[in-house]
């Protein structure tokens, strides 16, 4: 893509620019798809925009690699390559935001009965809701876990 853009009268810095937005532009549309799964968004029956933007760029990123590649067979599979490559990386990143990989492991079953039974004494002694804060410190644990905790015990109510 770079020596396209160089061939075409971007110069410097900029024929660089062209190959990276293209490629994370791909990239942004890639997640904005899974956004628009997670948050419901899906259209049925249309392309909806992160897939135009995502194949245009595919497709651009494709055109500059043919562009370059000698007027073989190998040569346009070689050329080919790296839109595949990246295609594919993209696929992986969206199967891994989709949740389709193993699931991670939530904290276990009697690590969330003691913070339970932590944050209800701390309700019945200080009329509140425990916080985050002060679950970690009772608990002696990150304030990663203590956040993990804190939301599964607010799902439970």
């Amino acid at each position: 893509m770079r020596r396209t853009a160089l061939e075409n009268g971007q110069t410097g810095w900029m024929a660089w620019a062209i190959a990276i937005c293209i490629d994370l532009t791909c990239v942004m549309a890639a997640r904005e798809r899974q956004r628009d799964k997670r948050t419901g968004r899906t259209t049925t029956g249309r392309v909806s925009w992160p897939v135009v933007v995502m194949t245009g760029g595919i497709t651009l990123s494709l055109a500059a690699n043919l562009h370059q590649a000698y007027p073989t067979v190998w040569g346009w599979l070689t050329a080919a390559t790296p839109a595949v490559a990246f295609l594919i990386a993209i696929s992986m990143l969206e199967r891994r935001a989709s949740g389709t990989a193993e699931p991670a492991p939530g904290p276990s079953t009697a690590l969330v009965a003691y913070a339970q039974r932590l944050a209800d004494e701390h309700r019945a002694k200080h009329g509140e809701a425990i916080s985050p804060t002060t679950l970690q410190a009772r608990l002696g644990v990150s304030a990663q876990l203590a956040t993990d905790l804190f939301r599964t015990l607010k799902g439970t109510r």
